[in-house]
């Protein structure tokens, strides 16, 4: 697990819509903390500090320790709504989390080692078919990421859920029975590289034009 972020938050005295909005012509971020069977508390976040998280590795699966007031709060993010033209966050919700809570969280899966991959040495190409993994994982324990090791896979390997090395706490969920999680296949080749060119005829001699009669 990395290191766990602490950053302030100012209460809001008002939720919903209305009061989320005039949060951001303050200039501030509106979100909410919530779970763990304790009453919502509504927060408004310095832009530029949220930004700066979010621009770090693993924003949703690292914890953060966000005090308001005189009360700091360990969390989890568990959405993050985007402007649909700025990108900008304008909404976030973060999760309280304990000791003993189970999270059901998607992680990244990384590829590391392609150059120590005979099929890709020999011009094999890397089909990702799943990009993350859905977990079940402690709140204070989830991994930044699944790591694959593609040394030694020839063309024609696979990489599946039973091949993949998940702390002894970490429980992947799927919908299907040890699904492929990546592919190396044979490079593709076009068929006009594939075809030889057609042999082109020689045009036939044209005939002697007939001596028109006198």
């Amino acid at each position: 697990m990395s290191e766990i972020s602490k950053f302030s938050a100012e209460a809001r005295e008002r939720a919903g819509k209305g009061a989320a909005r005039d949060t951001r012509r303050q200039g501030k971020v509106p979100g909410v903390i919530y779970g763990n069977k304790t009453a919502p508390v509504s927060i408004a976040l310095d832009p530029r500090v949220l930004w700066a998280e979010m621009n770090k590795p693993g924003f949703r699966t690292r914890l953060f320790d966000i005090t308001v007031g005189d009360k700091t709060e360990r969390v989890l993010c568990r959405d993050v709504q985007r402007h649909p033209v700025s990108d900008a966050a304008v909404h976030v919700d973060f999760l309280r989390v304990s000791a003993e809570s189970k999270i059901h969280i998607r992680i990244p899966v990384h590829f590391v080692n392609q150059e120590q991959s005979a099929g890709i040495k020999r011009g094999g190409v890397l089909n990702v078919v799943h990009h993350e993994l859905e977990v079940i994982a402690p709140a204070t324990h989830i991994p930044e990421a699944v790591v694959v090791d593609l040394s030694g896979l020839d063309i024609g390997s696979s990489v599946h859920l039973s091949s993949l090395a998940l702390p002894a706490d970490v429980a992947a969920v799927s919908h299907e029975k040890d699904m492929t999680i990546a592919t190396i296949s044979a490079p593709s080749v076009s068929a006009a590289e594939t075809e030889a060119p057609a042999e082109t005829e020689e045009p036939a001699e044209a005939p002697a034009a007939e001596k028109p009669a006198s």
